[in-house]
């Protein structure tokens, strides 16, 4: 494969590539690939077809994947809406295509089998899984599956939360995973991710592609304002006010908020660099 593609967002390898790659890069065989979903609530994508294999994304309910190959047991995708490729369980997914009405708006909810919280729940869904509802049911609304979701959870697609940051703070004392995009784990791209994905806005999946790709650059040392992302080499976090930081982080292993001031030292004594850059969204509405 040329170099010059990046191998997150290439579905590209020298034995198998997607059909619209032909004649830019070179493989064994194209293949059209098949468009699946994803039917468990969170499912990891990794680097190599293997259960011990680093996780390099997850996918999440709803989600949309395009196959191009599988092996024993291991499906070789592509992600609808960041473009990841890598290897997912292909027993995580389901060629029962929906068409999502409501996304996860709670840091996690259950579906039930029945409009009962007393029912053991068939499946837990993550912030920003998105479900299609056909009905509603006293306290619920139901899944084309008939699976039934306590109503305040979920929110409709056309009613995107209209703070990001507010639904990043969701998430404070999340444990840290590298690769994760839920509230049992995620880390810190994961964290901005998802968090404007529940504000209807979409981002790349990695903290140097959100540097590259999100926003309007800002001087360092100017007054920053809530929702303001500020990078590092390998990582990023999201402003809450003017000098507190909100993120996913190894040294507490967890989301949590602290002046940025003390974040910054801490990485300069660690010899983790300064910040690369800060980057300002374009909001249809701040607080």
């Amino acid at each position: 494969m040329n170099d010059a593609f990046d191998r997150r967002l290439t579905p590209a390898r020298p034995d198998v590539a997607a059909a619209h790659l032909k004649g830019r890069v070179t493989a064994e065989r194209y293949v059209e690939g098949a468009v699946m979903e994803v039917k468990e609530g969170v499912v990891d994508l990794r680097r190599e077809p293997r259960p011990d294999s680093r996780i390099d994304t997850q996918a999440l309910y709803g989600e949309r994947v395009t196959v191009y190959d599988e092996e024993e047991g291991w499906a070789w995708a592509q992600l609808a809406r960041d473009g990841y490729v890598g290897w997912i369980a292909a027993n995580t997914l389901w060629s029962a295509l929906r068409s999502p009405t409501h996304r996860v708006c709670a840091p996690r909810t259950f579906v039930y089998p029945a409009a009962s919280i007393k029912e053991p729940p068939l499946l837990a869904l993550p912030l920003s899984a998105e479900v299609e509802i056909v009905d509603e049911r006293e306290n619920f609304l139901v899944t084309r599956d008939l699976g039934f979701i306590w109503r305040s959870h979920l929110s409709p697609l056309d009613q995107p939360a209209e703070d990001f940051v507010a639904v990043a703070e969701t998430m404070i004392g999340a444990p840290y995973l590298w690769g994760g995009k839920s509230s049992i784990g995620v880390d810190c791209s994961g964290l901005v991710q998802i968090s404007l994905a529940a504000a209807g806005e979409g981002a790349p999946r990695d903290s140097d592609l959100q540097e590259a790709q999100l926003g309007e650059r800002i001087e360092l040392g100017a007054p920053l304002v809530r929702g303001d992302l500020i990078f590092w080499k390998g990582h990023v976090g999201i402003m809450r006010d003017a000098t507190t930081l909100l993120h996913a982080n190894g040294t507490h292993m967890l989301v949590s908020s602290e002046l940025l001031a003390q974040v910054r030292e801490r990485n300069l004594l660690a010899g983790a660099g300064d910040i690369t850059s800060v980057k300002r969204l374009a909001r249809r509405q701040r607080r």
